[in-house]
């Protein structure tokens, strides 16, 4: 360990003792297995001001994810992971160019909130490093797990990304510009890669000057016709339309289609209030919640509009938090519709799946960590769609909890046993919730499971959380994406809350007085686990619905889950840190030297 840097960089300074600190270099041409950077598929601005872009793309069979950053700064730059925005345990580079044109690059990680160090082993390996009037450019790839303690892995969870620059090559961390975003990296494949018809129309699914409420919770529900057509068409892509000023305040939009039969109200009223009626319709076609985009459905599906036995209304529902009771607000967000005549293979539907919302489903207050189960047995599908249900093969989804959400996992089971984790995110970040692919689909048969784990923490909650429609409620649910469409509209799980208070010691009848025997549990880190455990343990009630309103309740019960374990970390030869120096600059340095609260080298 050397002393903590205090000085400023001088050209002149001797850095021989930091050889052994240099990272393995690469020449800049990228061998063929990895993806060169001029072809990084995906990219977007890291902030609102767009000074700083990020373009990245990745080989899951090599484990290798290649980065090119950009930021408007000439002087030092970094870009990482961090845990919760956190600078204890963030991993990070540093580059940037020097005023006589020779570069630096170096591996780091943060130790504390006021120290950082760089790391003894260097990981990330650079490509490129320039710079022009405004911007410094720096592209450089690493493993998915680098099996270096001060290395964050790069997984299919969403990642919490760090990007920071300063004014000049004094590398001043602390007092840089720091960026913070939340981003799934592990995407499959961009809209411009998809089939776009060569003919489309739009229509617009929309509230019209609609009056938020000044109330922190507000479900405001609308029936609208889908679009008119003499024919078959399919809806391929859907987009947000938020109004802009009311962009913190829109949750989440869906779009519920209507079985045809339906008597359905006019106006916009309260979706779970007085009036039954608005919360008719319960099948999904299209939704958007916090933090997403558009989505635009692969090649071989669509949303069908246009023959009898397609849905001709929707129930288009908008949930806004007004937790400022903000007056005079005036509304008209919604959903955009993106259809077309050229018609795709085949009919697409949602699933809903998880936990039923309603107030039987509850989160323990002070609880470090606490899993809900929500259960669904897809046995009974053929008997209440009416006719065979295909098997249906899974191309998305989207995850949706609250604030407390700490992980959403979804675990498919065929004949008693576990088949896969068919999606996951260990790292789920309320304020980015978005469809996201499958690398290719998976099959659900009829008669499969299909169970959903929520992973709450409540540790900043000292009271009891139950389901329900607030963001301060809780929710536990995956919407599958699938083709080819059937009638069912959800498959929902609710732990038996009889059997769980009576695990708990108390004294209930009923599931109403179940309810109420909840409320009166002293919770601490014994009763939290053991209320846990009866949740996994007892039955599940299962609620199956149709597009017509069609309900099936049964019992199921919970099926152990098997988490595969890492595999062991393996140094490969490339893990000695040489000092190979990229083409095109007469010397490599390694970091300047650096002025900060406390900054240092190990």
């Amino acid at each position: 360990m050397r002393d903590n840097k205090k000085a400023q960089y001088t050209p002149n300074m001797n850095h021989s003792s930091m050889k052994s600190l240099l990272l393995l270099m690469s020449t800049l041409c990228l061998c063929s297995s990895h993806p060169a950077i001029s072809q990084l598929r995906f990219s977007v601005f890291l902030d609102p001001k767009h000074q700083i872009y990020l373009r990245w793309d990745y080989d899951d069979e090599l484990a290798f994810m290649s980065f090119e950053f950009q930021a408007q700064s000439t002087g030092w730059v970094a870009f990482g992971f961090t845990n919760n925005k956190d600078i204890p345990g963030a991993d990070f580079v540093i580059g940037g160019v020097l005023p006589d044109g020779n570069i630096y690059f170096s591996d780091w990680h943060g130790v504390n909130e006021d120290t950082i160090l760089e790391d003894e082993r260097q990981d990330y390996e650079l490509l490129s490093l320039t710079q022009d009037a405004t911007s410094t450019t720096m592209a450089f790839r690493r493993q998915f797990r680098t099996c270096d303690e001060h290395d964050l892995d790069i997984t299919g969870d969403t990642q919490r990304l760090m990007a920071a620059f300063g004014t000049n090559d004094t590398i001043d961390f602390f007092k840089g510009k720091i960026i913070h975003k939340s981003l799934f990296l592990m995407l499959v494949v961009t809209e411009e890669k998809l089939k776009r018809p060569s003919v489309y129309h739009i229509y617009d699914l929309k509230v019209n000057d609609f009056p938020i409420p000044e109330d922190d919770t507000t479900y405001a529900c609308t029936f609208l016709p889908l679009p008119i057509v003499k024919t078959k068409h399919h809806i391929y892509k859907f987009s947000p339309m938020i109004t802009p000023r009311n962009i913190t305040l829109v949750h989440h939009i869906i779009a519920y289609a209507c079985g045809n039969g339906s008597v359905l109200p006019s106006g916009v009223s309260d979706c779970y209030g007085g009036d039954p009626d608005f919360s008719l319709c319960s099948q999904i076609i299209a939704g958007w919640a916090v933090g997403g985009g558009s989505y635009m459905f692969p090649d071989e599906t669509g949303i069908s509009i246009g023959t009898p036995i397609d849905p001709q209304w929707i129930r288009l529902e908008i949930h806004y938090s007004n937790f400022d009771f903000l007056p005079g607000l005036i509304d008209n967000s919604g959903l955009r519709m993106f259809y077309t005549s050229e018609l795709r293979p085949y009919d697409m539907g949602v699933l809903h799946t998880g936990v039923l919302t309603f107030p039987i489903h509850f989160i323990p207050p002070q609880a470090d960590s606490f899993k809900s189960y929500g259960f669904c047995n897809t046995s009974h599908f053929h008997e209440i769609n009416g006719s065979p249900v295909p098997d249906m093969h899974v191309f998305g989804y989207l995850l949706h909890t609250h604030l407390a959400g700490r992980g959403v996992r979804g675990i498919q089971y065929r004949n008693g046993k576990q088949l896969r984790i068919l999606c996951e995110d260990n790292k789920y970040d309320f304020n980015l919730q978005e469809t996201r692919d499958l690398m290719k689909p998976v099959v659900l048969k009829p008669g499969d499971e299909f169970l959903v784990e929520c992973r709450y923490q409540t540790t900043d909650r000292k009271e009891i959380i139950f389901g329900g429609p607030s963001t301060l409620n809780e929710m536990c649910l995956i919407f599958l994406f699938y083709y080819p469409r059937n009638n069912i509209s959800n498959c929902l799980g609710l732990p038996d809350i009889q059997y769980v208070a009576n695990q708990l010691g108390q004294e209930a009848n009923d599931q109403a007085e179940g309810m109420m025997a909840i409320n009166a549990v002293q919770w601490n880190n014994e009763t939290i686990k053991k209320a846990e455990n009866a949740c996994k343990e007892g039955p599940q009630i299962v609620t199956i619905k149709t597009i017509d309103e069609v309900v099936v309740n049964e019992t199921g019960f919970i099926r152990d889950i098997d988490i595969p374990e890492p595999a062991p970390c393996k140094l490969s030869p490339r893990d000695a840190t040489t000092t190979r120096q990229p083409e095109g600059h007469t010397k490599y340095k390694a970091i300047p030297d650096v002025v900060s609260k406390a900054v240092g080298t190990s």
